[in-house]
């Protein structure tokens, strides 16, 4: 009779155990973490998608991490990432990834706001970050020595700005090298004397925020998201979320979620050009 009752309350106990387990939050579909790393010019535009997209699943963490397009490419191959954040497009090396597109974004000249000049041609640009040309006089501005800001190795701003100037990171004779774009923009507004290349949309969203500095026209044509959105501006760029193969699971539901209609409104509250179709 002992064992029998025994035995009973073992079944009992067994029982509540996967009900209860059945029943734990943490078993749940919409329980899980997505951890996002890369590109610091996609990250504040993913870190609102992510807030929206946790609002709408509660038991969803998303967490958005920088260290530039490289980081995130690197995460995603060493299965440290569950989205790589590039903004670029993939390179003929990473076609074993895949690359969403999240949106458009052009790489602007800046200067500061005193600055008297209003554009720069290719060849005026090469010849100021080589270091053939020093002095703003010589570019028809005012006579004060240049200083040139460029990004540091594996920001994927940097890899644009090599690939369209035809130059090479040892040909930039730069004075100061940055990280992300913010660090360029503020870099720049306390320096009247400085040049750096920047995401257009954060440099248009600080503009509009009365930070002391403007973009160049790239020869005739303006540097603008309207410029990028029209397919007129050449130093364009896609912005990228990358998996290691097509998505499936949670993390198609987070880029079709991010990836929607629904997020153009973040999109270009970023100053970023929304994805069509």
């Amino acid at each position: 009779m002992i064992s029998f009752v025994a035995q009973s309350l073992s079944v009992a106990l067994l029982f509540l155990t996967l009900s209860a387990c059945q029943d734990s939050p943490a078993t749940s579909a919409d329980n899980f973490k997505l951890v996002i790393s890369g590109s610091s010019t996609i990250a504040p535009l993913v870190a609102e998608i992510g807030k929206r997209f946790e609002s709408q699943h509660p038991g969803a963490r998303v967490d958005v991490q920088t260290g530039g397009s490289s980081r995130g490419i690197a995460d995603i191959r060493n299965g440290l990432a569950d989205i790589g954040m590039a903004s670029r497009a993939l390179s003929p090396s990473e076609q074993h990834l895949h690359g969403t597109l999240l949106a458009h974004d052009g790489i602007g000249i800046i200067v500061h706001q005193s600055n008297p000049l209003v554009s720069l041609d290719s060849e005026d640009i090469t010849n100021i970050y080589t270091g053939k040309v020093r002095n703003w006089r010589d570019m028809g501005g005012l006579d004060a020595p240049i200083t040139v800001i460029t990004k540091a190795e594996g920001r994927a701003t940097l890899e644009l700005f090599l690939q369209y100037f035809n130059l090479t990171s040892p040909q930039i004779n730069a004075h100061v090298v940055i990280g992300d774009n913010e660090q360029g923009i503020k870099t720049v507004a306390g320096n009247p004397q400085a040049i750096a290349y920047v995401s257009i949309g954060t440099a248009e969203y600080d503009v509009a925020q009365e930070v002391p500095i403007k973009l160049l026209s790239l020869g005739d044509i303006p540097a603008s998201l309207a410029e990028v959105q029209a397919g007129r501006f050449p130093l364009s760029r896609p912005l990228t979320l990358v998996t290691q193969t097509t998505p499936v699971g949670k993390i198609k539901t987070f880029i079709d979620f991010a990836t929607s209609e629904n997020m153009h409104d973040l999109v270009k509250r970023h100053y970023f050009v929304p994805r069509q179709g």
